[in-house]
């Protein structure tokens, strides 16, 4: 199967895993030839990349690190905390964590056990799934990634949990920002960004408060918009006055904003949001952090096509173990000529060997461009 973008689609295309909604139920199953409308309903519910069936290609699978029952425990939970916040806000009730705190606690013990036993780093671009709700999406998303990059950093158990607490309630402080501003699908005026940047000591607030909640995680919501260099919000605090897991999920949130579907523009490949933290290593990230990050994620998912510098042109079959950047290939095409005997490529032992675009970067050129419509 091949991982491509929903933008490229055609019809009679069949996908090879089925799309899931928030509840876990299939909206579009897989194997059934794809018609204009279910391509367009892909698009509205804001879904980038899937895999598609492909004979050359149909040995390649994925495995998720934390299964779709995982997901759906850990969303439910976090969709009850964040209902209860709204809902105190609403109607001037005092929020109380104390009963979920069990809860939180079995479902980050249950995603930490899943991604401690997986063999390949994290992938999350490949989990096909629509939300309605951004900011759960993206809260346990940035749950994952922290919990993988907390375990590559060698944090102890008591501290995972805390630093997974924090990542699933990093963005509470969001309920008590005006939605209308939230899913703006235009610039933010000076004052509509004043207003999203108060989320963070909103957040804070909330949780500080909270018996059940360390201090440590109510501070992944006040950090996590803080940078090294005192460029981040909302004290623009620098360097080591930044909590450990305020820089860790400072690196973790955003690489996982600008590998996502927003309203205002259409995700990154996991490589180009690296390249994005490789920018601000140093400066704004912990350049430490940012390598170890790297070597926690998938860079090239499996089922992506690639291009070489060399001109060839295959898809990555899979990972490579602790080489993240470094799949092996399955090699589709040299010089613009497809091969009768496709082969595989081990990129971690072709050093000289690069990958120089994929095809969903091409298509970001070209739209550019103005040649594709």
């Amino acid at each position: 199967m091949r991982l491509v973008a929903v933008s490229t689609l055609k019809e009679h295309v069949k996908l090879a895993k089925p799309v899931y909604n928030e509840a876990g139920q299939i909206l579009i199953g897989h194997g059934i030839p794809l018609t204009k409308q279910m391509i367009l309903r892909l698009h509205q519910l804001g879904i980038t990349f899937v895999y598609t069936e492909d004979k050359k290609t149909e040995d390649i699978v994925f495995r998720p690190a934390v299964t779709e029952k995982a997901r759906q425990e850990a969303l439910g939970v976090m969709k009850q905390s964040f209902e209860a916040v709204a809902n105190a806000k609403n109607f001037n009730n005092k929020f109380s964590f104390d009963k979920m705190e069990r809860q939180f606690k079995s479902v980050i013990r249950e995603m930490l056990d899943q991604i401690k036993g997986h063999k390949e780093a994290v992938s999350l671009l490949s989990d096909v799934c629509a939300h309605d709700d951004y900011i759960l999406a993206h809260s346990l998303n940035v749950t994952i990634y922290t919990l993988a990059l907390g375990l590559k950093l060698q944090l102890k158990s008591r501290q995972l949990e805390e630093i997974g607490l924090g990542a699933m309630l990093h963005d509470v402080g969001k309920i008590l920002v005006p939605h209308s501003i939230l899913m703006k699908p235009s610039r933010l005026t000076d004052g509509e960004y004043e207003e999203i940047k108060k989320h963070a000591e909103y957040g804070f607030n909330i949780l500080k408060k909270e018996h059940g909640i360390p201090l440590t995680a109510a501070h992944c919501a006040y950090q996590h918009h803080e940078r090294l260099n005192g460029t981040g919000y909302p004290r623009g605090i620098t360097g080591d006055q930044i909590h450990l897991y305020g820089r860790i999920l400072g690196i973790t949130d955003v690489y996982d904003a600008v590998t996502s579907n927003r309203v205002y523009r259409q995700a990154m490949l996991p490589s180009e949001g690296l390249e994005i933290l490789y920018a601000g290593a140093g400066t704004q990230f912990d350049a430490e952090m940012v390598e170890a990050f790297r070597k926690s994620i998938v860079v090239y998912p499996n089922g992506l096509t690639v291009h070489l510098h060399d001109h060839r042109k295959g898809v990555v079959l899979r990972q490579t173990p602790h080489v993240s950047d470094r799949p092996v290939l399955l090699i589709l095409e040299e010089e613009n000529r497809e091969l009768d005997q496709p082969y595989e490529l081990d990129l971690s032992k072709e050093l000289t060997v690069m990958i120089s675009e994929t095809d969903t970067t091409l298509l970001g050129k070209q739209q550019q461009k103005g040649d594709v419509s």
